[in-house]
């Protein structure tokens, strides 16, 4: 994936007003940093291995934050 846009223009498209393009950059930074966050994690793992089952936490666990944190963000509209 590309970070740079795309430059030339792409006949056939309807241009987005300003709010909606400001919202499509959004979710996309959004989304950016949520598979580099991945992408650090599976690098780390390619570098140095799994971590030990002693050092995690439980799935209920992290599932359980993890929907907590889902509950607290804003609804979207995709």
């Amino acid at each position: 994936m590309s970070q740079q846009p795309a430059t030339a223009p792409v006949p056939d498209r309807q241009p987005l007003d300003e709010h909606a393009a400001a919202s499509v950059r959004a979710y996309v930074a959004d989304q950016r940093a949520k598979v580099d966050v991945l992408a650090s994690v599976l690098e780390d793992i390619a570098a140095n291995g799994y971590p030990s089952p002693e050092a995690g936490m439980p799935w209920a666990t992290a599932r359980d934050e993890h929907l907590a944190r889902l509950g607290q963000e804003r609804p979207r509209v995709a």
